[in-house]
């Protein structure tokens, strides 16, 4: 895992907005080497009576002795695991003695096999206690001399730096979102989401009463958990899952965040075409003409540049019955060069 490469996107975070405060103090640990030294810093983090954010990114190997996972340091190597790499147990035991609620660890891992191979099994092994919230993405590591990306925790950091407010959830939503599209097999953890009432009411007027009134977070927030029920009731491929992106997509665009609507409609699409729908449904044709519209409301150029080639590959396959959508949009783009 090339946990540097993600520092200087977190570093551009202003610090109130990780933990949701006015002022936040930063401690960063780049490629430590001790344990000891982790834990003394963790320790006085811990102490601290406000809101703790703790970011990680790293591999994780299995102690073969007492079979209980670790997280590499600087120094560690499969001989020397036991005395130069972090027990995960001491994240447990000090984050576990702070209030309930005061706690979020965002994680972005990977697993050496055995790990890997145990996770399967024993899918509490990374339980850090009652009081923590723990979001995190494990994925088996890669082979030597194949750095990973941190995407998951990039995307958190990305979402942060935009000065978006959002709740975890949505952010973890996304952020999972983004990294399984760039590594499938992985393993996404999330606290257990908010039981949503089943009732003869329909959420959707909620949401959009919400919106419309400039409560955007509520909206996403409750968008995010019909979004979690949805998932784990029908599973990512279900159409009761697209259907909460497009709602998501289409909170975005209430928010005055058109490419973040178009990336979200340009998954909408893809779902549902993944799901076996036909190229000229309408719930497709509605999804990409969707995107197409967003597209066009992108006022940053280099975010219009990294989404169009996507737009054209969905255009391409559903071309609409808008007369020369395609052509249109090929043409703008040429009109719009990368630097």
């Amino acid at each position: 895992m090339d946990a540097a490469s993600v520092l200087p996107v977190l570093a551009a975070v202003p610090p109130g907005v990780l933990t949701g405060t006015t002022t936040a103090t930063v401690v960063e640990l780049a490629d430590p080497l001790d344990p000891q030294t982790v834990l003394t810093r963790l320790r006085a983090a811990a102490g601290s009576p406000g809101p703790l954010v703790l970011c990680l990114a790293g591999q994780l190997h299995l102690d073969r002795r007492q079979h209980l996972p670790h997280l590499a340091l600087a120094r560690t190597t499969p001989a020397t695991l036991r005395y130069t790499a972090l027990p995960w147990h001491w994240l447990a035991g000090e984050l576990g003695v702070r209030a309930p609620g005061t706690t979020t660890v965002v994680a972005d891992l990977a697993a050496d096999p055995d790990v890997w191979e145990r996770l399967g099994t024993a899918p509490d092994l990374l339980n850090l206690g009652p009081g923590p919230l723990l979001y995190g993405r494990v994925t088996p590591a890669p082979r030597r001399g194949e750095p990973m990306a941190p995407d998951y925790l990039r995307s958190w950091a990305e979402l942060w730096r935009s000065g978006a407010r959002l709740p975890h959830a949505t952010l973890h939503a996304e952020s999972a979102a983004h990294a399984a599209s760039a590594t499938p097999e992985s393993l996404f953890l999330a606290p257990a989401p908010t039981p949503v009432p089943v009732v003869t009411q329909d959420p959707h007027p909620a949401i959009l009463a919400a919106a419309m009134a400039g409560r955007h977070g509520e909206a996403a927030a409750m968008a995010a958990a019909w979004e979690s029920e949805a998932l784990r009731r029908h599973g990512p491929r279900s159409a009761e899952s697209v259907h909460w992106t497009e709602v998501r997509a289409d909170l975005a665009r209430l928010s005055g965040e058109p490419a973040r609507s178009c990336e979200l409609w340009l998954t909408a699409a893809e779902a549902r075409l993944g799901l076996g729908q036909r190229t000229d449904d309408p719930d497709v044709e509605g999804a990409v003409d969707r995107a197409h519209h967003q597209w066009g409301e992108i006022a940053d150029p280099a975010r219009a540049r990294a989404l169009g080639p996507l737009l054209v590959t969905l255009r391409q396959r559903v071309p609409g019955r808008r007369p020369g959508a395609l052509a249109a949009l090929t043409r703008r783009m040429a009109e719009h060069p990368a630097p």
